[in-house]
């Protein structure tokens, strides 16, 4: 089996990708937030932003075994912990030249996959994990350039934005950070953004990403999102920590994706359902034999309870993958999954737990390896705890 790594790293939209009033209408409801960023006279640059994070944590699991960890499928490492995520960010948020610049180590924790531990070196550009400059010559219209996040789905994996530490199978397929220039336009309830670049962080330019976003009032909003290479990546092309794209998987690179989701608000509640589609067509050059799919879809909810320091954060996911490419865990492989995260978060610190269990309803294409010892369990259990800081 293919390894695959076990890293999608998107900055938030609304944090980091301020190339317009649209994009942080897109942001989650009641994920966590700061305290106020510290402002500050940067002389000629003019008024600037610091911000930042660090998260660490603790881990069991359920289903690891020798079988197990000859691939994604869990791990003979039962127990341990991890850090996860430290970035500070430097942004210029305002007037007709902006900038963002963000640097630190990332990691990601999607459930039912290995944890990996955190990295400043899975961009070819070392600890900058984001750093642009937005040309902003009108209120409603932005022009970005630089190391970019994704405009691909919901969840992030820089885990203070979520409201889960966990991520779902919709999430690890996507396009995480990649070099490129992005536009922005919005019009009242309606935006619109599109990404040309590297997908993938390739260093080859044929990348297409785009969203679009419908905001009739605060608490209602639904976006679409869909991503495309228009041409070929080869198998020699570079990708995230320095690995060949034909060790990653040229499916991923060389695939197109649509999806949506919808954010609705109500009092201390947040739900977003969202669904995903992602495929690639054969190649022979590319050593694609047959046309492959993804098919993710999940709902989240997130709940603050009132003016507490407590709320908490789950979600529900169905996966289904289809041919012989592996897009998550196994090639063919289909489950379910949910997670639980409770959070305690008081001015700079918080403190979370999450709870999640994985199930196969089908491992995926003969000889797959399942979870444990022997390699045949579809279950995998995982049980964080999580602390952070945040300013």
């Amino acid at each position: 089996m293919t390894k695959k790594y076990a890293y999608r790293s998107k900055t938030w939209l609304s944090s980091a990708f301020c190339v317009g009033a649209a994009l942080s209408t897109v942001s989650a409801a009641f994920a966590m937030n700061g305290t106020s960023s510290i402002k500050f006279d940067g002389g000629p640059l003019g008024s600037l932003v610091l911000s930042g994070g660090a998260t660490g944590y603790a881990y069991a699991l359920s289903g690891t075994g020798d079988a197990a960890s000859s691939g994604l499928l869990g791990t003979d490492k039962s127990t341990g912990a991890e850090f996860l995520n430290g970035l500070i960010q430097i942004q210029k948020p305002s007037g007709p030249v902006q900038f963002t610049i963000e640097v630190g180590s990332t990691t990601s924790m999607t459930l039912g996959v290995k944890p990996t531990p955190s990295s400043v070196q899975d961009f070819p550009t070392g600890p900058l994990f984001a750093g642009y400059i937005t040309l902003a010559p009108t209120s409603n219209f932005t022009i970005s350039a630089g190391q970019l996040p994704s405009l691909e789905g919901w969840e992030s994996a820089i885990d203070w934005n979520n409201a889960n530490v966990m991520n779902t199978d919709i999430f690890y397929v996507e396009n995480s950070q990649s070099r490129g220039v992005a536009a922005t336009y919005s019009h009242g309830p309606l935006s619109a953004s599109v990404t040309f670049g590297d997908g993938f962080d390739t260093g080859v330019w044929n990348f297409l990403q785009g969203l679009v976003t419908y905001s009739p009032d605060s608490d209602n909003s639904i976006s679409l999102f869909g991503a495309s290479n228009l041409g070929k990546t080869g198998l020699n092309a570079g990708t995230y920590g320095q690995t060949s794209v034909g060790t990653y998987g040229a499916n991923y690179i060389n695939s197109t994706m649509v999806g949506g989701y919808y954010s609705f608000t109500k009092g201390n509640l947040n739900l977003v359902p969202e669904v995903q589609y992602v495929y690639a067509k054969p190649s022979t050059t590319l050593g694609l034999t047959k046309f492959s799919s993804n098919f993710g879809a999940a709902l989240f909810v997130d709940y603050s309870f009132g003016k507490t320091p407590y709320s908490l954060g789950a979600w529900v996911e169905y996966f289904n993958s289809t041919g012989p490419d592996l897009w998550f865990l196994n090639p063919g492989a289909k489950g379910v999954g949910l997670s639980f995260a409770p959070t305690w978060q008081k001015n700079y610190l918080f403190l979370r737990g999450d709870i999640g269990l994985l199930h196969l309803t089908d491992l995926g294409v003969p000889g797959s390896v399942g979870y444990g010892a022997s390699g045949t369990s579809r279950n995998q259990a995982t049980a964080l705890l999580e602390a952070g800081i945040l300013f």
